[in-house]
């Protein structure tokens, strides 16, 4: 089964348009629509209507604390993640949750940046750029695109892999971690559209985090995946 997770702070004016997109793609396959809500407007009970299976998280906790729990609640056997306003294009849905069914990899990043979005500012594309910089020059990981939302996870890697949900920018992590313990990643490009209703990001928590969750990756020693499954067998 295909889990698809999205964590949602009002957005009324996109929820109805991106599932009813996710629902189209996915006809004829078992699927899930899982939303962790923080909303104050009717994004939870227009989900709801449509089929998504709403967690209501309010007061709002943060969005790594949503995120970690859209991905600890969803059930397939594979987890993609989207972001709820449209920018994300829910066609590209099998595509990547084919590649981890086939066990070709573990994740599949969706990037956005194989050149700049006409939707994306220069001085979010010159971060992104910066912050794929600093994960390869750091980390070691080859990516172009450490922000990216949308993400195809399999089951093992969301049970194995553990992330510090408090605070900003844990798709950082989401990506990082599990490439440094040896969970195999693949990465493509995709088209990258225009928001639909008012953004919600603090640029300045959300970049202060990215490099929080890079350096104390670089810095901090971790076992490889071999070892914990040995550790596991043992």
């Amino acid at each position: 089964m295909i889990s698809v997770a999205m964590i949602t702070m009002n957005e009324e004016a996109a929820v109805e348009r991106v599932i009813e997109d996710i629902r189209n793609v996915l006809a004829g396959r078992e699927y899930e629509i899982v939303i962790v809500d923080s909303s104050r407007d009717q994004t939870p009970e227009i989900a709801g209507r449509l089929g998504a299976r709403v967690i209501r998280q309010f007061p709002p906790q943060g969005y790594g604390r949503a995120m970690a729990r859209v991905l600890k609640e969803s059930l397939g056997d594979v987890v993609v993640t989207l972001d709820c306003d449209g920018t994300y294009p829910a066609a590209e849905i099998p595509r990547i949750a084919d590649m981890v069914l086939a066990d070709e990899c573990d994740l599949v990043n969706a990037s956005r940046l194989e050149h700049r979005p006409p939707s994306m500012p220069w001085p979010n594309y010159l971060a992104n750029w910066l912050f794929a910089v600093a994960g390869r020059l750091l980390v070691g990981v080859k990516s172009t695109d450490l922000h990216s939302g949308m993400r195809a996870y399999s089951r093992e890697l969301i049970e194995r892999v553990e992330v510090d949900p408090n605070g900003p920018a844990l798709p950082v992590e989401l990506l990082l971690k599990p490439a440094v313990v040896g969970f195999r990643i693949r990465e493509i490009f995709i088209p990258y559209g225009e928001r639909i209703g008012e953004t919600t990001l603090n640029r300045f928590d959300s970049t202060v985090w990215t490099f929080r969750r890079i350096l104390r990756l670089a810095f901090t020693r971790m076992p490889s995946l071999a070892s914990q499954k040995l550790e596991t067998r043992n």
